[in-house]
């Protein structure tokens, strides 16, 4: 085997600044695809305490004087950065044995995480450090006392521990959240791709766009990072269920309250329903799928296909079709060469690896299709032949008789290996599938359904993302193995009882969700969003607690305005015949507002109401300044509900508050919402609902040019 005594030991990124550790040799790290030694890892003599400690004060404190969206923007542009600098990533990637596909799903996808992060954090979350987390509770009679939760940044640390296979987009899947969230990461790659996430910190930082002490970077083997942790922090990990099982029972875990998010390997299943033929889309589809699951990274994902669930009398079938698609689109070769569809295992350890589990499953009575013997390769410079030194290995599907052989359902050959089993109904695949004893991920391919209703809700249970898969979506499709940064990502069981991923419910896994009580006017001020019963400044109406010397709200720009900003109006009186009008001019002619006599048989009216949608029109005429001014546009209403109905002869007025004030961190306006409150004559409620409006910054808004 070659090897170079020269490499370069992978450094960290700690307390500001890089270090490597001093008369270490380190473990070799060597090129996937030629055994070419690249580098070492270690960190010998590394204070660990002190990594961790810096986090906890210098990046706390950094982060804090940041905004959620501030921290969200940076998100993006650490994305932007990221993109203009990915040719570099690829390049040293091949390395990895990842071909030009494969870094398409980890560096692409990667980066696409921040992006996504970026905008569900500014788009669904308060330009703030506290977050409201569900409705308020109401504890006393008269409003007085009140209850909520809010989530804030955890005061500790994230430490991430990952695997070989995704060293970027396993590292930004987990740093975005956590950034968003206002919490440092600590990042511990794989030592055998830790140099790709080490290239990836490296250029981050050249950004200056990171928080200082935002972002460490532990590059070596053995690190014991949990021993310094406690309940303030959380311990991410992807990689081997034994692994995770070890990490789960720390005492720091167990005993010391360190938030432990899993995310290990799992047997995960594809489907087949019994519609799908050989001559159906669905059964062209499936078999793309996992010829795509099993060659994509060399096989080395969590989330590859690893059981394939058949109709009994279709085993062979899809067996041989799956291997005709291999043979078909595969070019097994060095990801530098042109032509190469499928790289090497990371390792010649892992190709070992890799070896011995398809032995132990051919026999427990698998049938191979395929070879264990060292493939003929493409070369780097477009030779065909064997490569020693090379992690290479071709694809392998095996067939069982017995679907219930027990290796299927518990041994993972980390590679490009996949078992086609057979089912003699739909209770029998559920019951197969859930042998994984839980897993990422499960397909279920059909154009039928019922088949697909029976499929989904009796393998869901067992599992943290359902693929349904036909003929209108096989083209648009993500995919089986995909994670989508939307979506959740993690399962139960042997995958590990996490969650990652998932739109904003991955920035809120960071945070800590904590109820607190007290009165409107003190939650008010704890949050930053106006409680009714709190305090307010209100214009308009003098006989409704309006006063004629404050400002009508709507002439404040965003840079005046503060919570708790309002207007009340005067009572407007509601006539039949406007009722009717409006009835005839929209074509709104349901009985209650047309029908004297049918509506006063309703149970809710007494006759003739004014329609719900009326009454907010006539609110709207009541609060609205007409002139040119800071609220720019109304862009829709939030949890409008009406309480009391409004017959002829009835007045109503409104009541405005400025409820939640969100500045946008990159335009010249923000949000606000408006807790609006109709009442009639009698003070009694007649709808509640949000008005959201656009709001500039400062009024006059600034020229241009």
């Amino acid at each position: 085997m070659s090897s170079t005594t020269t490499a370069p030991i992978v450094p960290s990124y700690v307390q500001g600044g890089w270090w490597t550790p001093q008369d270490a040799q380190g473990s070799p790290v060597r090129d996937a695809a030629t055994g070419e030694e690249i580098a070492r890892v270690s960190a010998d003599g590394l204070d660990v305490a002190a990594v961790i400690e810096h986090a906890r004060t210098v990046g706390h404190a950094a982060l804090a004087r940041m905004t959620l969206h501030e921290r969200a923007l940076v998100c993006k542009q650490l994305a932007q950065y990221l993109e203009t600098r990915k040719d570099e990533l690829y390049e040293l990637s091949f390395r990895t044995g990842a071909t030009k596909r494969d870094n398409m799903i980890d560096v692409d996808g990667g980066i696409g995480v921040l992006y996504t992060m970026s905008s569900k954090g500014r788009r669904e979350l308060p330009n703030a450090n506290v977050v409201i987390d569900g409705p308020v509770e109401v504890l006393s009679r008269d409003g007085s006392f009140l209850g909520e939760h809010v989530l804030t940044p955890l005061p500790g640390v994230m430490v991430q521990i990952n695997a070989f296979n995704f060293p970027l987009w396993g590292m930004l899947e987990k740093f975005a959240p956590a950034l968003v969230a206002g919490v440092p990461s600590i990042v511990k790659p794989a030592p055998q791709t830790g140099y790709l996430a080490e290239a990836c910190v490296r250029m981050m930082l050249e950004s200056g766009l990171v928080p200082e002490g935002a972002l460490q970077l532990v590059s070596g083997d053995a690190v014991d990072l949990l021993s310094h942790l406690d309940y303030r922090d959380a311990l991410a990990f992807t990689g081997s269920a034994t692994t995770a099982h070890a990490l789960r029972e720390n005492p720091r875990v167990r005993e010391g309250g360190v938030r432990f998010i899993s995310e290990a390997d799992s047997l995960n299943a594809a489907i087949l329903g019994p519609d799908a033929t050989p001559d159906t889309p669905e059964f062209a589809a499936f078999v793309t799928s996992v010829m795509v699951e099993i060659t994509a990274k060399a096989g080395q994902k969590c989330t590859a296909i690893r059981r394939v669930i058949v109709p009994r009398d279709r085993v062979e079938d899809v067996a041989r079709a799956v291997r005709e698609k291999i043979d078909q689109k595969i070019v097994l070769g060095d990801p530098r060469a042109d032509g190469t569809t499928m790289g090497a295992l990371v390792s010649l350890e892992q190709l070992d690896s890799v070896r011995s589990g398809v032995q132990r499953l051919i026999d427990a009575g698998g049938r191979p299709h395929g070879s264990l013997e060292a493939p003929e390769v493409l070369r780097a410079d477009g030779s065909r032949g064997v490569v020693e030194d090379g992690a290479f290995m071709s694809p392998v599907v095996l067939t069982f008789d017995d679907a219930d052989a027990d290796l299927v359902h518990s041994l993972e050959a980390f590679g490009p290996v996949t078992c086609v089993i057979g089912y003699s109904d739909l209770d029998d695949a559920v019951r197969l599938a859930a042998r994984g004893a839980g897993s990422l991920v499960a397909t279920v391919c059909t154009n039928d359904p019922d088949v697909a209703r029976t499929l989904v809700t009796g393998i869901a249970g067992h599992h943290g993302r359902v693929l349904t898969l036909n003929r209108e979506d096989a083209k648009t499709s993500t995919g089986h193995g995909s994670p989508v940064p939307h979506l959740v990502h993690g399962g139960p069981g042997r995958a590990g009882g996490g969650e990652e991923l998932g739109g904003v419910r991955a920035i809120k896994h960071l945070m800590q969700r904590t109820a607190i009580q007290g009165s409107p006017a003190m939650l008010t001020a704890i949050t930053g969003v106006w409680h009714k019963g709190a305090p307010k400044q209100a214009a308009g109406c003098e006989r409704f607690g309006g006063s004629p010397e404050h400002v009508h709200p709507f002439r404040k720009a965003l840079t005046e305005l503060r919570v708790g900003d309002a207007l009340v109006s005067d009572l407007r009186e509601v006539s039949l015949e406007e009722i009717s009008a409006f009835a005839t001019e929209t074509g709104d002619t349901f009985y209650a507002h047309t029908n004297e006599e049918a509506a006063a048989a309703n149970p809710f009216f007494l006759g003739i109401v004014a329609h719900g949608y009326l009454l907010v029109s006539w609110a709207a005429g009541l609060f609205v300044n007409p002139d040119p001014g800071p609220v720019l546009a109304n862009y829709g209403l939030d949890h409008l509900r009406f309480v009391t109905p409004v017959a002829a002869g009835d007045a109503i007025r409104v009541e405005l508050v400025a409820k939640r004030i969100t500045p946008r961190v990159t335009d010249e306006y923000g949000e606000v919402a408006w807790d609006t409150t109709l009442y009639n004559q009698n003070d009694e409620i007649v709808a509640t609902y949000d008005v959201l409006t656009l709001v500039a910054k400062e009024w006059p808004t600034p020229s241009v040019g």
